[in-house]
């Protein structure tokens, strides 16, 4: 007895002092995340629709599924906002929420969830843009829940964004915390680049940013910088997407984004053709990044 009791305590030591396997991106569910929120039961996924709702409801339960906490008591958050087209009076709703961190200064990452909807026969579903930034949110948060981070990071996947950035608007109005996030990382048409090119804007501006991205493991995706520059007219993305709402509030951010594709605005941004390994990598590319500005 006295041996196997020896054996046991050396096999419970061994166990204990094994190193754990690292945390690895789910990139299977990944995958998976970015066909349902891009697919036709989403109908494009238009503010205020039925297809928006069912696409809401996908990621109060994926959220759910990986742990995260709903954001200050919350997965949704409803806001009120005219359309600059019609003047109606709407309603978005935000699905936000949160990982704890080990200090209260917060970094705040994003993508939006809404797209253009239904025109006639058409299904815009928008697979990159920008399902592809979504789904890498839900990723992100299963990874981090995880792996505690050291500030709370907030995942935030707005709505009406093609309508003007409302839900980050609404986001950063109603944010009475919003002096303690130090950055804002903005996801928006991640996936689809025959190039092997992923962008991130925002150096420019904020040039601290830049040494930080330049120290991370990209592998094959060339990581690259600009669009941010006042020269560029319609090419400056400073305000191209949510990270507008920051960058008008003085906090500062990096866009991932690629530049403009064929299917851009247009019912082929299709799950099917989105080049699966590019999506991957550039999905683990920006997983790099989080860890090198959490670790600042």
């Amino acid at each position: 007895m006295k041996k196997v009791f020896l054996l046991l305590s050396v096999v419970a030591l061994y166990m204990a002092c094994a190193p754990s396997e690292p945390t690895t991106l789910n990139t299977n569910q990944l995958v998976e995340d970015l066909k349902v929120i891009s697919s036709d039961e989403m109908e494009g996924r238009r503010t205020g629709t039925p297809g928006n709702e069912k696409a809401r409801n996908y990621l109060v339960e994926r959220f759910t599924a990986v742990g995260a906490t709903p954001f200050q008591g919350s997965y949704t958050h409803e806001f009120t906002f005219t359309n600059r087209r019609t003047q109606e009076e709407m309603t978005g709703v935000n699905v936000i929420v949160e990982v704890e961190g080990m200090s209260d200064s917060v970094i705040v990452i994003t993508a939006h969830y809404d797209h253009l909807g239904k025109r006639d026969s058409l299904i815009f579903n928008g697979a990159d843009d920008d399902a592809s930034g979504t789904a890498a949110l839900i990723t992100l948060a299963e990874y981090f829940v995880k792996e505690k981070p050291n500030h709370t990071l907030v995942f935030a996947a707005f709505d009406a964004e093609e309508m003007g950035l409302q839900g980050a608007r609404a986001f950063v109005e109603d944010s009475v915390f919003l002096d303690k996030v130090v950055l804002n990382i903005n996801m928006d048409m991640i996936s689809n680049n025959d190039k092997n090119e992923l962008y991130a804007a925002g150096t420019y501006h904020y040039p601290a940013t830049k040494p930080v991205l330049e120290s991370i493991e990209t592998g094959d995706i060339n990581l690259l910088f600009g669009h941010d520059t006042p020269d560029l007219g319609y090419n400056d993305w400073t305000n191209s997407s949510d990270h507008g709402a920051f960058h008008a509030k003085g906090v500062p951010f990096v866009y991932f984004g690629v530049e403009d594709h064929p299917y851009y605005h247009k019912d082929t941004d299709e799950f099917e053709v989105v080049p699966i390994e590019f999506y991957k990598k550039s999905v683990q590319v920006i997983l790099n990044a989080i860890l090198a500005f959490d670790a600042q």
